[in-house]
């Protein structure tokens, strides 16, 4: 199978320093992308050479660099408590970091673009797993909703550029993303880097509990960040949303989404995930093995759960020929080297 991109290309990813975004840059040199002994480029800039929030400086980078490929994993993140503390920067400021990339890798001729969202934009009691079309179907998660509204008119932005003047953009929806890269932020974290830092200084302090947010019964599936960079390289490399047997939209039948219905036309967005989800009691266990922390695990239910479940159906690209490789222990175990790694080089871990 021909692939859509190639060594030669000139390839951007936006977010480098990030851990999705750096876990991608890794995937695509694996992968030989961006061989400059074959005219190719793996290009990357900081925010001190580019400031995405800057649209008339964006522009201007792009039309000097010119590449062909470009792959959006910049983003404002963080947990439950960060997302409730700054709400209009979460939505002000990824509204303006993605469509600034995006218009800008249009109007400049890039050939192929891929978006990351994530598994928020989908409705809090959507049913499980969730599949594609459940997007705007029911009410958000109103803990994460700003940063889920600005992923999903990143989203609808490259379904629209593709419609009115086919413009090669697709889009992958991760679930819970770890790994290597992480930020381990005491408040501005997402659930397992915040577990691992947690469970780790209870254990150096010889703590005898930790307690931990919500009552630990909500559902969540993990992805690690490696294994979401393999899926952005496939995805770059043999999804096209217009070619024969690539995966279509279905219409609902009464409650039921994509069993069975009208045929919507091509998917421009497809969900990244294992297929498969633990408790969030589970999760802090099995971090907690990984640390080596002994003591007991208290549960503060007064402190909010979240969208009670989120298990994404992953079918359409396993059908493609993707699936996630790498469980949650390995995972974990490879995060916590990156954790005491990240705590040699500075001690406070807050990323500016």
């Amino acid at each position: 199978m021909t692939k859509l991109i190639t060594p030669a290309d000139r390839v951007f990813v936006a977010g480098h320093r990030g851990m999705a975004g750096g876990a991608i840059c890794r995937a695509l040199q694996r992968a030989g992308y961006g061989d400059p002994a074959q005219g190719g480029a793996l290009l990357t800039a900081g925010r001190d050479v580019l400031d995405l929030l800057d649209q008339g400086a964006v522009e201007r980078w792009f039309e000097a660099q010119r590449p062909a490929v470009v792959v959006v994993a910049a983003a404002k993140v963080g947990g439950i408590h960060a997302n409730a503390t700054y709400p209009a920067d979460f939505l002000l400021d990824n509204l303006k970091i993605q469509n600034h990339v995006i218009e800008a890798a249009w109007r400049s001729g890039v050939r192929r673009l891929l978006f990351l969202g994530s598994s928020c934009i989908y409705p809090k009691f959507a049913a499980q797993p969730i599949v594609e079309e459940a997007l705007l179907t029911g009410a958000l998660e109103p803990t994460n909703q700003w940063y889920a509204i600005a992923k999903i008119a990143g989203l609808k932005l490259c379904e629209a550029l593709r419609q009115q003047h086919g413009f090669d953009a697709i889009s992958l929806m991760p679930t819970n993303l770890y790994g290597p890269g992480d930020n381990y932020h005491p408040t501005g974290s997402h659930v397992l880097p915040a577990l691992i830092r947690r469970f780790h200084e209870a254990r150096d302090a010889g703590a005898p509990t930790v307690t931990c947010w919500g009552t630990g019964t909500p559902m969540r599936e993990f992805l690690h960040v490696d294994d979401l960079a393999e899926a952005a390289v496939f995805a770059l490399e043999h999804w096209d949303p217009a070619a024969p047997g690539a995966p279509r939209a279905k219409g609902p039948v009464g409650e039921a989404l994509r069993s069975a219905g009208e045929d919507l036309g091509p998917l421009n967005h497809l969900n990244v995930g294992t297929g498969v989800d633990v408790t969030i009691r589970e999760a802090a266990e099995t971090v907690a093995r990984v640390v080596g922390y002994t003591g007991e695990i208290v549960w503060d239910s007064s402190q909010p759960d979240g969208t009670p479940r989120k298990l994404l159906d992953v079918s359409r690209l396993a059908a493609l020929g993707w699936r996630a490789r790498i469980g949650l222990a390995e995972g974990l175990a490879s995060t916590y080297d990156d954790f005491a790694a990240q705590l040699d080089r500075n001690r406070d871990l807050v990323r500016l």
